[in-house]
C-alpha cells in the first residue's frame, strides 16, 4: 500500500493558488484512477482505490499547509506503513515554474508542510515529487505562493500536474530511478505532451 499526499490549503480563497499545486496534482491522479478523494479521514480528504495490484490512499490535508504533517503522520501511524510508502507532492519555489524534481528523500528545505510532516514522521526517508512554481524576489514569499499564476503559468503547471501524475505511479510500481531519469530535467515541458500510461515516452524535462 502507498498513501500519495497533495499538500495545499483548503477553502474556496486557495483554490487555483501556487501552493496549492499538490492539490490539483491529486486532482488529476483521482481523475486518471477513478478514485474519488472525497471521504473525510485523519483530518483530510482521502479517497481509496488500486493501481496496479497496489493498494493506494489519496490524500488532500485540510489542516491547512503548516500541519501537514498531523493528517500525513495519522494515516501513516493507522495503516502501520515504513516511510517508504508515503510519496508526497507539493509546490517549490526553488524550482522554475513547470519544473520536476522528483526524490527518494531528503530535507524538508524552507517549505513548512515539508518541515511538518518530516517533523511528525521522525523522518525524511519517504520519497517526494516537487512541482516548480518559481518566485518573485519583489514580493515576500507568503504572499507569492498564496497568489493565483498567470494563464501562461498555469499553463506550463497543468502540463506538469500530469507529468508529477506519471512520477508518483512510476514510484508506486518501483521505478524510481526511471522517474527521475524522465522528470529531472533542465528544461520546461512547456512544449512537451503528457505521459499516457503505458507508453513508452520519449525525453521528457
Amino acid at each position: 500500500m502507498f498513501i500519495i499526499a497533495g499538500l495545499g490549503n483548503p477553502g474556496l480563497s486557495y483554490r487555483r493558488t501556487r501552493h496549492n499545486v499538490g492539490f490539483m496534482t491529486l486532482d488529476v491522479l483521482s481523475k486518471r484512477l477513478g478514485i474519488s478523494v472525497t471521504e473525510t479521514r485523519f483530518s483530510a480528504l482521502c479517497g481509496e482505490g488500486m493501481y496496479k495490484g497496489e493498494k493506494l490512499l489519496l490524500m488532500k490535508p485540510q489542516t491547512y499547509m503548516n500541519l501537514s504533517g498531523d493528517a500525513v503522520g495519522a494515516a501513516m501511524r493507522y495503516y502501520k506503513l515504513p516511510p517508504e510508502k508515503l510519496i508526497v507532492i507539493y509546490d517549490d519555489v526553488d524550482l522554475p515554474v513547470g519544473y520536476l524534481r522528483v526524490r527518494a528523500s531528503g530535507s524538508a528545505g524552507s517549505h513548512n508542510g515539508m518541515k511538518s510532516i518530516t517533523a511528525c514522521m521522525g523522518s525524511g526517508d519517504f520519497p517526494r515529487v516537487r512541482v516548480g512554481i518559481g518566485q518573485d524576489k519583489g514580493l515576500l514569499l507568503a504572499d507569492y505562493v498564496l497568489k493565483r499564476p498567470s494563464k501562461d503559468e498555469f499553463e506550463q503547471l497543468e502540463l506538469c500536474f500530469e507529468q508529477a501524475a506519471d512520477a508518483a505511479l512510476d514510484i508506486v510500481e518501483g521505478h524510481m530511478d526511471e522517474a527521475q531519469a524522465k522528470f529531472n530535467h533542465k528544461k520546461p515541458p512547456t512544449e512537451q505532451k503528457p505521459q499516457v500510461q503505458g507508453e513508452s515516452p520519449n525525453t521528457k524535462p
